[in-house]
């Protein structure tokens, strides 16, 4: 049975596009209105749907709201939505800093209200069987782990928005915007590191930030991984993580297992038809699976009290490693 969730989207881009596309697919949940800075009706709202400044001028009833604005400004969102008791989805990353992620969290745990992040490459049925066969050790011990986001961004991407590229509100270049789903799976599946060393520049476009990099990390049991991030590799190229332990070694593409080589384990069999875009080339997303995946989890969890896939504490990690990139410069 259908549980019944109504959503204020806040911000009017092109990702809140995406979350309107996801929620129409979704058996109960309902979009009930749209908090727009600008005060601009995007071209993608239905007619009948409320437009407003901000979250108290709303007349329509809600339960939750998606947070569809830049990444420096999601705490602002979520203190404001759990002032009011609504639940908080937030598009990635959480926030920027840790002191901007520790007061969306605190905001949300005193409201009791739900705190997600939508990284939804975690719903990949095969970053799910690998995840488990982490978890079990099914690879012995894992010494190496290698994740490459070569993808490419041109200069109209980075003019669109003044605060793209910098630091201040995107929080960085391509570690903490572009690859950060990747961040996070890598997270997810290995924790956190006990030191970085990383290597950074800006190639190919004038920003603030990085456009291109590498990070080292070391971690306790002893494996050693490397995260490649970049806008600058043109065209584009989908997401690479291959993993080698004592038992053999994988390969993933944008989170789909490409080669598998593991004395004694049978590879994962997928079972279900599961798109996750790569962001190889674009931003612009258009299958909307991931987001829908991520959507109907975070109803459940909201309505039940369960933990989402993806909570604030599990979803802050990707910011937490980019930063330990960013402070390990050389």
């Amino acid at each position: 049975m259908a549980l019944s969730f109504t959503f204020v989207i806040i911000g009017s881009g092109n990702i809140g596009a995406t979350y309107a596309r996801a929620l129409a697919n979704i058996d109960g949940a309902s979009l009930g209105g749209l908090v727009s800075r600008s005060g601009r009706r995007p071209d993608w709202l239905p007619e009948e749907t409320e437009v407003a400044d901000s979250l108290g001028e709303l007349q329509r009833p809600f339960d939750g709201v998606i947070l569809c604005t830049p990444n420096g400004t999601h705490h602002v969102q979520a203190k404001e939505a759990a002032a009011l008791g609504k639940h908080v989805l937030t598009e990635k990353v959480l926030d920027i800093t840790r002191e901007n992620m520790d007061q969306m969290t605190q905001a949300c745990d005193g409201a009791g209200v739900t705190l997600a992040v939508t990284f939804q490459r975690r719903m990949s049925p095969d970053n799910v069987a690998v995840k488990a066969l982490l978890d079990a050790t099914a690879l012995g011990r894992v010494f190496a782990a290698d994740m490459r986001v070569k993808f490419y961004r041109d200069m109209d991407y980075y003019n669109s928005g003044d605060y793209r590229g910098g630091y201040a509100i995107d929080g960085g270049g391509p570690f903490i915007q572009q690859a950060a789903h990747n961040v996070d799976i890598f997270t997810w599946f290995f924790g956190m590191p006990c030191k970085v060393v990383s290597m950074l520049d800006t190639f190919t476009h004038e920003i603030e930030a990085e456009d291109h990099g590498v990070a080292l990390l070391r971690y306790a049991n002893g494996m050693i991984g490397t995260v490649t991030a970049s806008t600058a590799t043109k065209p584009g190229f989908a997401p690479i993580l291959e993993i080698h332990g004592e038992r053999g070694s994988l390969v993933m593409e944008n989170d789909e297992i490409t080669a598998w080589h593991v004395d004694g384990v049978d590879r994962p069999q997928q079972q279900v038809d599961f798109e996750v875009h790569s962001g190889a080339g674009t931003a612009a997303v258009e299958d909307t699976a991931g987001h829908e995946a991520i959507v109907k989890d975070f109803i459940e969890a909201a309505k039940t009290g369960r933990q989402p896939m993806v909570p604030a504490s599990s979803g802050r990690l990707a910011t937490e490693l980019v930063l330990q990139i960013y402070e390990g410069k050389v």
